[in-house]
């Protein structure tokens, strides 16, 4: 449908609600769309030229009204990411709302089409009520608890007439309400039939997640899956057959209501099937109604500890695809560090130790924890000490462990050394590089005979241990100086990891968006602002750059965060003045190249006047198409 005018828009508007027939309504007059519309127009009191952006939540907001949903959206997280994947090509964000339609979940698409996004306020903690927003696809699709696409002049307010949104709702374990799953676009040449695909894939999509809703919630019961002409639907029952819950569509399919399932009814008066049989496997059988006549064939599920103690427990439906994928983030873009996963992956589950070297701040834990995760002891501890951070008379006591009585002071039970607290699982030992030369000693037996004597003990303690260490320092310096024991030099050494600087990174500004997403994810930056996070060395790495778009985001006004947000605190002098502009202009440029040389759309993009662009572009010497 082409865009009007927002003149038109209105008339065109109260011409459907009022059902008057003129070459603007072009709208079924009986459609939903034209009942939202009224509805917009007699309940809410709406005015469709109304300008301005929709009510966001603070921070503080957010995590308020989230709290009730958490368990829905961590079951509901691997869905969406999927989807988002399966629809970034295409320019949609993926948003879960709550009932009153406000975003608590979102992944934006790619850049140019995310800061589209972020400019319009369609993000986490923005609401969408049909009764503030008017007829949208998320607030209509809740108001009507119908799946819905409101295709681009079909928004009640004209300002929203370039994106399309698809939605469907969300609904939890009993059937009642949860929320819903918006898809929206910007993208003008995806005509309403690709946008119905699309709002079939999320269809699909949002059953899924109400499957994995109603099995977590329901993981200690019998799960049987019901076929249907609407859809299969899913019933749960104890180990005396009696239903204890059951999902929307199989309330429809067998007429169950909270009364009947709340008294304990039994199953065969709706479903019977071989029982015995399903005991003995997660499989396919033949369902009759309670009547006896033929229902078609059903899968039945045990229940999670009837599953454990007949064989392994298959995969979480919300673990990562690949075990690798928390190494492979982080790693990003950055050749260097996609070589060193490369070659993680290789050794795979080899007891290998890993020697990660790198500046203070670059995220070493982050990445010993990714390794620890990727490998088969995830199931295990993961247990850190940083050994500059522990006095030295105590680092003995804390790595070793200690029996009752070892020394004045000590617990009366004694304590366990956190190498046996790692025990199948991996030690983190941060800053080996300041680990006294006797306690190196004592570390070096153990990773030889792989026990572990605590003070006291009158027998050493067999441990199993991964180790990964991390330093700042030259460890083979001070081997070569004799700071550092050698051996243990060889042992800590069996894969050194380099983690470079974040001013040495080549994805450097994908690192900082990722972590702005994070740490500030409903602002958006002003161009000087992004200039100077583009050229700033940040000398304290990674934990200082979310430590500044921290504060940044709590600072920002209107969502917007400017150069004056910014704590970036003098470093290297003048010197990084002419990178300062390189930043600039490099941002301006890759403006002008998404948009086509468009200077228009650029400056949009930009937050910019044209004025001031064409300034800039004069000035920073850049070229454009004629």
């Amino acid at each position: 449908m082409a865009s009007l005018s927002a003149s038109n828009h209105v008339a065109r508007v109260l011409s459907v609600a009022n059902q008057v027939t003129d070459r603007l309504a072009d709208v079924d007059a009986s459609s939903r769309i034209a009942n939202s519309w009224r509805r917009c127009l007699v309940s809410h009191k709406l005015d469709p030229a109304r300008q301005g952006p929709p009510q966001t939540l603070t921070e503080a907001e957010i995590r308020h009204v989230a709290e009730p949903m958490e368990e829905t959206i961590r079951l509901a997280t691997p869905e969406l990411d999927d989807l988002a994947r399966v629809l970034r090509d295409a320019g949609y964000c993926v948003n879960l709302a709550d009932v009153n339609a406000t975003m608590l979940f979102s992944r934006l698409p790619g850049e140019a089409d995310a800061r589209l996004f972020m400019d319009w306020k369609i993000y986490t903690g923005s609401n969408f009520s049909e009764a503030f927003e008017g007829t949208n696809g998320l607030g209509t699709a809740l108001a009507e608890q119908k799946p819905i696409l409101v295709h681009r002049d079909e928004h009640f307010r004209a300002q929203w007439h370039m994106f399309s949104c698809a939605v469907t709702p969300l609904f939890d374990q009993a059937g009642r309400l949860a929320g819903a799953v918006n898809i929206t676009s910007c993208r003008e040449d995806l005509e309403r039939t690709a946008h119905q695909l699309a709002l079939a894939v999320t269809m699909e999509a949002t059953r899924r997640m109400e499957g994995a809703i109603f099995r977590g919630h329901f993981r200690n019961a019998w799960i049987a899956t019901v076929p249907g002409d609407g859809g299969s639907g899913l019933l749960a029952y104890d180990d005396d057959r009696r239903i204890v819950g059951a999902c929307r569509s199989a309330r429809a399919l067998l007429g169950l209501t909270d009364g009947l399932i709340a008294s304990g009814i039994d199953l065969s008066r709706y479903i019977k099937f071989d029982h015995p049989a399903a005991r003995d496997a997660d499989g396919i059988v033949e369902l009759r109604r309670g009547d006896g006549s033929s229902l078609g064939h059903g899968h039945v599920t045990p229940p999670l500890r009837a599953r454990a103690s007949t064989r392994p427990l298959a995969p979480r439906r919300d673990a990562p695809v690949d075990r690798f994928d928390a190494l492979q983030r982080l790693a990003g873009r950055d050749p260097g560090l996609i070589k060193s996963v490369k070659r993680l992956k290789s050794i795979g589950d080899h007891n290998l130790p890993v020697l990660l070297h790198g500046e203070t701040g670059v995220g070493k834990d982050v990445f010993a924890r990714a390794i620890h995760a990727a490998g088969n002891r995830a199931r295990h501890n993961y247990v850190a000490l940083n050994c500059a951070a522990m006095p030295e008379s105590l680092i003995d006591a804390e790595l070793f462990g200690y029996e009752a009585g070892a020394f004045t002071g000590a617990r009366r039970d004694g304590s366990k050394g956190l190498i046996v607290q790692a025990d199948g699982g991996t030690l983190f030992l941060d800053e080996i590089g300041d680990m006294p030369i006797a306690l190196q000693t004592r570390l070096l037996r153990v990773l030889e005979n792989r026990e572990v004597w605590p003070l006291g003990a009158l027998k050493p303690v067999p441990v199993d241990i991964r180790l990964i260490s991390a330093t700042h320092r030259d460890l083979s310096r001070m081997a070569e100086e004799g700071a550092f024991r050698t051996d243990l030099y060889f042992r800590l050494r069996g894969m050194e990891v380099r983690l470079p600087a974040l001013r040495e990174r080549a994805d450097r500004d994908d690192v900082i968006r990722r972590i702005a997403n994070e740490e500030a994810p409903n602002c958006r930056f002003s161009v000087e602002a992004w200039a100077q996070l583009a050229a700033y060395p940040y000398p304290g790495n990674m934990r200082q750059l979310r430590h500044v778009l921290r504060l940044a985001g709590c600072t920002a006004e209107d969502g917007v965060i400017t150069d004056a947000d910014l704590d970036l605190p003098p470093f290297g002098g003048r010197a990084a003045e002419p990178d300062l502009a390189a930043a600039e202009r490099a941002t301006i440029v890759e403006a002008l190249r998404k948009h086509g040389g468009r200077v228009t759309d650029a400056a949009r993009a930009l937050r910019l006047s044209r004025a001031t662009l064409y300034r800039k572009i004069k000035q920073l010497k850049i070229e454009t198409a004629q």
